[in-house]
């Protein structure tokens, strides 16, 4: 069932818990564009682990209220308050993909309350010193993430226009993607079960606007509000060799940045490939 959980500024966050009601907690946050519906084990799964999962909708995704202009850093908040309207006091974060940049946020302004940390194929903070932040990455992200460093007004268009065509036909942008998805991508959203999961995902992160998808893209353009270089807490990077929408690079660097942190780089995965490991994440996550 979906909770809506109030934060201090008096947002409402849509909130959901998964899995053993008395397992380890951990929250997944999800992929850009996305919702709380995306990508998670089932809940068979989540019991055998023994894990809580709580999945929410970022801001203006979905059922939550937008927070203009957020950062990469504003996860933080939102997770403590989450997390303190459930009574949780500690707890893992695990974030896929657009999802992966705020579970790091989490890691460095929670110290006191993650107990772990996993990051699944995520991009870095834009100008990283040393990196090509582009190099390799698909034509249809460059575009989104050069337009939002150059002209908001023009990615929010942008953007919009893209959602309506998602909220009049979900299945569109599964059928965009593929044609920018390596091979093990293809194999795995050829799954009839994932596909659907997928456009079910989809069509709730937008069936009220594309504010969420436009802050995302904008958080990530920006200054993300905190240092990677400053997180104390175990964290687990994973990304797939072959990945072009966040190319593998992006976590090389975080990974030599991060003190202590675990790179697994997987040969023959790419992007999607983040959801066949998600057990094993998890298993980790609450080790």
């Amino acid at each position: 069932m979906v909770r809506l959980v109030r934060v201090p500024d008096g947002r409402a966050l849509a909130v959901e818990s998964r899995g053993d009601p008395l397992g380890s907690p951990v929250f997944l946050l999800h992929g850009t564009p996305g919702s709380r519906l995306g990508p998670a084990p089932r809940g068979a799964v989540l019991y055998r682990l023994g894990v809580r999962l709580i999945v929410f909708d970022r801001p203006g995704y979905g059922g939550s209220d937008r927070l203009p202009g957020r950062r990469v850093a504003d996860a933080a908040a939102d997770v403590a308050a989450i997390a303190d309207a459930l009574e949780l006091d500690r707890f893992a974060v695990v974030g896929r993909s657009g999802g992966a940049p705020h579970s790091l946020a989490c890691a460095a302004l929670l110290p006191e309350r993650v107990t772990r940390a996993a990051v699944l194929v995520s991009l870095a903070p834009r100008g990283a010193s040393g990196l090509d932040w582009f190099a390799g990455m698909a034509e249809s992200n460059v575009r989104e993430y050069s337009t939002a460093a150059d002209s908001a007004r023009r990615l929010a268009l942008r953007l919009e226009q893209r959602s309506q065509r998602i909220r009049e036909d979900p299945t569109v942008l599964v059928t965009e993607l593929r044609g920018e998805l390596p091979e093990s991508d293809r194999q795995v959203v050829a799954d009839a079960g994932i596909r659907a999961m997928l456009v079910s995902n989809y069509a709730e992160a937008l069936r009220e606007s594309a504010h969420g998808w436009i802050d995302d893209a904008l958080a990530f353009c920006r200054d993300w509000g905190f240092d990677p270089g400053s997180i104390r807490v175990p964290v687990l990077l994973w990304h797939g060799q072959e990945d072009v929408f966040s190319p593998v690079q992006h976590t090389r660097w975080l990974a030599e940045r991060i003190p202590g942190s675990t790179l697994e780089v997987e040969a023959g995965a790419a992007h999607f490939g983040a959801l066949p490991v998600m057990p094993r994440v998890l298993a980790w996550a609450t080790g």
